[in-house]
């Protein structure tokens, strides 16, 4: 997938709050996971900008809803009809994060909102970190999402820090935690991107997500 342009939109608490969230339009992707499992690393990669989302080894740094205008075409296509504009979606971390638990309570009711209220919303990437045990935290926002109607897509995100024999069992770990298959993505090797490029087009353009 060709990247024509990427750029930063605007973060915000809710839709209400200053300048609050873009107008709806173009279809949506969020990324979800704990805090460090690598969305902004993994969202850079995807469209290919370095230095266009701000990324940390601080576990909680992503404190509102960032949103990304992202255009994309087919591998050699540019023209006007082959092209396809969605916004990327950066949603706090959670678990993990080294700040207070009454501050982490307080991101819930706007995630929520934004979960619930936001139509362009067309697709969750829910991202899980091999190294880590999971819990409910993953298990419960994928049947949150769901039955909100959205497509999730599930992404074994540090690949790289696996050996290829480690690789398979634990993608089969989280394939039976939640229930369906998932990619192996390294953000920094670049391996997984183009699979999940493909992913996330198709799932945009079904008609029932």
């Amino acid at each position: 997938m060709k990247v024509l342009a990427a750029e930063f939109l605007t973060s915000a608490v809710d839709k209400d709050t200053g300048a609050g969230w873009p107008a709806e339009g173009p279809p949506e992707i969020g990324f979800a996971g704990r805090s460090n499992v690598g969305k902004s690393t993994l969202m850079a990669a995807l469209m290919q900008r370095r230095g266009l989302v701000r990324t940390s080894s601080t576990p909680g740094r992503t404190r509102l809803i960032n949103f990304f205008r992202v255009e994309i075409a087919p591998e050699g296509g540019r023209a006007p009809g082959e092209r396809k504009e969605i916004y990327f979606v950066d949603l706090p971390g959670y678990g993990y994060a080294k700040v207070s638990k009454a501050e982490r309570e307080k991101w819930l009711p706007f995630v929520d909102q934004y979960l619930t209220e936001r139509g362009s919303l067309r697709v969750m990437v829910l991202l899980v970190d091999p190294r880590r045990d999971m819990g409910l935290d993953e298990t419960e926002i994928l049947k949150y999402v769901q039955q909100r109607g959205v497509f999730v897509i599930a992404v074994m995100t540090k690949a790289d820090k696996l050996s290829k024999h480690e690789r398979k069992p634990a993608m089969e770990k989280i394939k039976k935690a939640l229930g369906f298959p998932v990619i192996a993505v390294s953000a920094t090797e670049g391996d997984g991107i183009d699979e999940l490029w493909r992913r996330l087009v198709v799932a945009i353009d079904r008609p029932d997500v």
